[in-house]
C-alpha cells in the first residue's frame, strides 16, 4: 500500500524555475542569434537546452508532480477500451444520418417561416 505524503516545496524550487526559464530563454535567443548557422546544428542546441531545462524542472516538487501525474495518465489510458473499426464507422454513419435528417427538418422549418411570413407580409 502506498502512502501520499505532502511534501513542501524547497527554497531551491524557485531558483530551480528560474533557472529553468533562462534555459527555454537561452535556446529561444540562442536559434534567433545564430540564424546564420544550419538549422541542425540550431535545433540540437534547442533540444539540448531543453533536455538540461526538462532535466532541471523534474529536481523540483512541482515536477516530480507532474511525471507522477503523467505516469498515472498512461496507466489510465491503457485501461480504456478502444472502439473497433466497425463500431466506429457504424456510429459515424448514424451520425451523419441524424444530420442529414436533422439539417432537412431545420431547412422544412426555415422554408414553412419564410412561407408563412410572405403570407402575412403580401
Amino acid at each position: 500500500m502506498t502512502t501520499n505524503v505532502e511534501q513542501t516545496p524547497t527554497r531551491l524550487d524557485s531558483l530551480k524555475w528560474i533557472l529553468v526559464a533562462f534555459l527555454i530563454a537561452v535556446a529561444v535567443v540562442g536559434n534567433q542569434y545564430f540564424v546564420e548557422q544550419a538549422w541542425y546544428f540550431r535545433a540540437i542546441g534547442v533540444i539540448v537546452a531543453l533536455a538540461v531545462a526538462a532535466v532541471v524542472a523534474l529536481q523540483t516538487q512541482k515536477g516530480r508532480d507532474a511525471l507522477e501525474f503523467a505516469k498515472e495518465a498512461r496507466t489510465e489510458i491503457r485501461k480504456v477500451v478502444w472502439p473497433t473499426r466497425q463500431e466506429t464507422v457504424q456510429t459515424t454513419i448514424i451520425v451523419a444520418i441524424f444530420v442529414v435528417v436533422i439539417a432537412l427538418f431545420l431547412w422544412l422549418v426555415d422554408w414553412l417561416l419564410v412561407w408563412a411570413l410572405g403570407f402575412i407580409i403580401a
